[in-house]
């Protein structure tokens, strides 16, 4: 495609669903005044129904052509532009009779045709790409209300965290354990030293017991130095668990992943009805 195409193409934007060009870069294209076409138009205007030429207002402006980057080709003056559609701009060739304007017609109507066969092949992936935001939207609001929730000190039932969120689920592990009063028990196979700095963030008074699978040499180092410097902590060795589970005070969870390995692959947490002194009563029993 030669570069003329392709500045053609950079001069349509959707609005209300259409594709249209603005009246002062058909103006520029034809190497004629905004204020030349735009007379021309008039003088024929039974030519150009609402389906050819309209005229854009604030809402149109503000939701369409600041997010294009064209209102600053015609910010600064006082009339709000018109906009042709493709079926306009193939009348104007009727209204401008130059040889220029007609050699151009024809490119913005092949550039016209070009955009719309692009719209319906790709179709499909621009669903696609709605159909993602749209949930990646829901999920925001999703997690806004949970941070909300326990910014109110109200602990969240449930929810859902994707690969990549990792600062995500950091922050919501981050707030549920500074909402501890009393206690946190955390049962994971697959703790690190990495896990303990979650829990340096606990309440002085909070004391801390972990249970988990694999305890190494370097683990049971960082346990006794956060020991050390935070207090309350007992790390066990366990293997009869398979999930994950945390209790904050009196309110058991099960978590999809490992605390090491928060947001690197989708995972949920759900808040369980179960009484926590059950789960340390099978703990404790086993030891």
């Amino acid at each position: 495609m030669n570069k003329p195409d392709v500045l053609i193409k950079n001069k349509i934007h959707t609005i209300r669903g259409m594709q249209v060009m603005l009246d002062k870069d058909l103006a520029e294209l034809y190497g004629v005044s905004t204020g030349r076409l735009n007379e021309q138009v008039k003088r024929n205007i039974e030519r150009f129904p609402d389906d050819f030429m309209f005229q854009l207002d604030n809402r149109d402006i503000l939701e369409n052509l600041m997010s294009q980057n064209a209102i600053s080709r015609w910010g600064g003056t006082r009339k709000r532009p018109f906009v042709f559609t493709e079926q306009g701009v193939a009348m104007l060739s009727s209204v401008l009779k130059s040889k220029k304007a007609i050699e151009v017609n024809v490119k913005i109507i092949r550039a016209f045709v070009e955009m719309r066969h692009f719209l319906i092949k790709n179709a499909y992936v621009f669903q696609e790409f709605q159909r993602i935001n749209q949930k990646l939207i829901t999920h925001d609001e999703q997690l806004e209300k949970v941070f909300q929730a326990m910014d109110n000190k109200e602990l969240p039932r449930q929810g859902i965290f994707f690969n990549g969120q990792v600062f995500d689920a950091f922050v919501f592990i981050s707030k549920l354990i500074k909402t501890a009063q009393a206690r946190i028990v955390l049962i994971d196979n697959y703790v690190d030293e990495t896990t303990l700095q979650l829990f340096s963030d606990k309440n002085s008074e909070v004391s801390v017991k972990i249970f988990t699978k694999h305890l190494s040499q370097k683990l049971l180092l960082a346990a006794e130095k956060f020991d050390r410097q935070y207090g309350g902590l007992i790390i066990t060795k366990f293997e009869d668990s398979h999930d994950r589970f945390i209790i904050i005070d009196n309110e058991v969870y099960h978590i999809g992943a490992s605390l090491k390995d928060l947001g690197k692959r989708w995972f949920a947490f759900s808040r369980l009805g179960l009484a926590p002194e059950v789960i340390l009563s099978k703990i404790s029993g086993e030891h």
